[in-house]
């Protein structure tokens, strides 16, 4: 199982999760996702600031015309290098979004305000979904607020394997890059981002279905020891439960002697290890995690190991599974599952 994300094929129509701003403009809701903000932002910078839409249906509701949105767009590009709102919106307001980065003064002969930030810019996100850049550039303003909405609206509007292979996968993707070429100074994002990104995993609900499944044993998913990295196990954890099938996430850098106590105590229908890179990817481990064994003499069960990571990359693993996608590794779990749960693996 990798990383890998899918690019979005180019057409003359519009991008899934795009917003298209027609006659009747948008609505905040839309702006926001657009943006990457919460629709809580924008009221306050509308109230705050004057940065509001110039006209309202029914004279209540809020309508964002092509120009309210390029306004906003200046407002969002100068807040996330730096500048400070009122500043930004002013800038804004005046139709200063066609200047790149000049320093702009806040009154005459007062010193310029430089449009540039130390912590902050454009992340190289390349050809992906327009959630993407919504999320990113809340991301970079280290607005929590509209990084949870984003992700929350990207899981409920495409299922979870979506959102995560196509917005969230993308979007960390881009912040790695340009915190390897920035001198480390975008690790608050990443962090930010990781944690934002967790939480919403974390809060996907198993379906309503009633009773347990408890026919066969749960899907272990386990780091392998010295492994830190845990989303994408977070991300497979998530999609188990939301197909309603029975886990134990044990995290990261899992010891060896515990992992092995832990599958002979629960007796699981499958263990994933995951390993992120070459040298923490461990076949010997991956060998005797699959030989292990539980039950009473005469049926004895093992458990199927799925390998995850690129630290298995070309690593000759005969008898376990190493799907390329989320998506075909909660295929091959459920049916390792159901698997199980008809009958005994000798």
């Amino acid at each position: 199982m990798s990383e890998s994300t899918r690019a979005e094929g180019r057409s003359g129509g519009p991008r899934p999760g795009t917003a298209a701003v027609d006659d009747t403009g948008l609505t905040t809701g839309a702006l926001a996702r657009r943006l990457g903000v919460s629709p809580t932002t924008l009221r306050s910078w509308d109230r705050r600031y004057g940065v509001g839409p110039q006209i309202r249906a029914d004279g209540r509701h809020r309508r964002w015309s092509p120009q309210d949105v390029a306004m906003l767009e200046t407002m969002c590009r100068l807040t996330s290098a730096g500048v400070p709102p009122a500043e930004a919106a002013r800038v804004a307001k005046e139709g200063g979004g066609s200047s790149p980065t000049p320093a702009q003064p806040e009154a005459a002969g007062a010193p310029a305000v430089r449009v540039r930030s130390h912590a902050a810019g454009t992340l190289p996100l390349g050809d992906v979904r327009q959630e993407c850049r919504g999320l990113a550039r809340a991301a970079v303003r280290l607005d929590a607020p509209a990084v949870e909405d984003q992700l929350a609206s990207s899981v409920e509007r495409h299922g979870l394997t979506v959102a995560w292979q196509e917005v969230m996968v993308p979007t960390l993707h881009a912040v790695g890059r340009k915190w390897e070429s920035s001198g480390d100074r975008y690790v608050e994002v990443e962090h930010l981002l990781s944690w934002h990104i967790s939480t919403a995993l974390r809060r996907v609900l198993p379906p309503g279905r009633p009773g347990d499944r408890d026919a066969a044993g749960p899907v272990v998913l386990a780091c392998v020891p010295g492994e830190q990295h845990t989303l994408p196990l977070e991300a497979l954890n998530a999609g188990l439960i939301e197909l309603g099938l029975p886990t134990r996430m044990f995290g990261a850098a899992v010891p060896v002697e515990a992992l092995t106590a832990a599958v002979r105590r629960l007796g699981p229908a499958a263990v994933v290890l995951w390993a992120q890179a070459r040298s923490t990817a461990s076949l010997p481990l991956a060998r005797h995690v699959a030989a292990t064994q539980w039950g009473v003499k005469g049926a004895r069960r093992h458990p199927l190991v799925m390998l995850g990571g690129q630290g298995w990359a070309g690593r000759s693993a005969q008898g376990m599974l190493r799907p390329p996608s989320l998506r075909e590794a909660l295929d091959a779990l459920a049916a390792t599952y159901e698997s199980a749960a008809s009958g005994p693996r000798g």
